[in-house]
């Protein structure tokens, strides 16, 4: 009798040493478990903080973009609406030049030319935001400041034009017959300036849409441009149709 409980004391011995083996290989597969998950969240977090870093970057650099757009956008606005205040200050300063003889008084004729230099020296300081001076020696993208520095070709034409408008006088004078066309040749200069100054592909897109007109649009109008050009040759048999013109020193 004892001989049998100490054999199913010590059968039953063994199983709970193999009860604790399997509890003890249990708690550490799930430890082995857990150090994986948490291995394996820990990469997701980290893959998640890239990958919101890389699209925080990526949307850092459109507006980036966007914004230098909106600047070169508003600069080509406003330098624009310079340009076109420019060639009409332009304009009227060689129909100025044209009619000044026909001023009532000198009184008259004297408040016309200030008015006219104010408008022209406005324009010049106005232009001097957009195109400052440069240094004709240093091939640089930076404004020059040096003394010797030249006005761009832009302003100085705007300056030629200044001092022409402050040399006339009322009735004749040095090349008084050649002032508005010396003028008509500063604004050309002032017009040629600017076309350069916006870019190539803005210029083809405003030509490629007013090229694209349908093709009998475009040949009804200039048929009426021809027919125009033949009744003014009629009315004034005289006169001269092309735009060019030389300055006569």
């Amino acid at each position: 009798m004892t001989s049998g409980l100490f054999s199913l004391a010590i059968a039953s011995g063994r199983t709970g040493g193999q009860d604790e083996g399997v509890a003890m290989g249990l708690e550490n597969l799930f430890g082995w478990f857990g150090n994986q998950i948490a291995a394996v969240i820990a990469i997701g977090a980290a893959g998640v903080a890239v990958a919101s870093a890389w699209i925080g970057w990526r949307e850092t650099q459109k507006q980036r973009i966007l914004q230098a757009q909106n600047i070169r956008h508003n600069l080509d606005a406003q330098s624009l609406s310079w340009g076109n205040a420019c060639i009409d200050t332009l304009n009227r300063a060689a129909m100025f030049a044209r009619t000044r003889q026909h001023q009532a008084t000198d009184a008259s004729f004297l408040q016309q030319r200030v008015n006219m230099m104010l408008a022209i020296s406005s324009l010049i300081d106005r232009g001097g935001l957009f195109f400052p001076n440069i240094d004709p020696l240093r091939q640089t993208s930076q404004p020059a400041k040096k003394h010797g520095s030249l006005r761009a070709p832009i302003i100085e034409a705007l300056h030629l034009v200044r001092l022409e408008i402050e040399a006339l006088t009322r009735q004749g004078g040095p090349t008084a017959a050649n002032s508005a066309e010396f003028i008509d040749d500063c604004r050309a200069l002032l017009v040629s300036e600017l076309e350069a100054y916006f870019d190539v592909q803005r210029q083809e897109t405003v030509a490629k849409r007013y090229n694209d007109q349908s093709t009998p649009h475009r040949m009804a109008a200039m048929e009426q441009a021809n027919i125009l050009k033949s009744h003014l040759k009629s009315r004034r048999p005289g006169i001269v149709l092309s735009d060019q013109k030389e300055t006569v020193q």
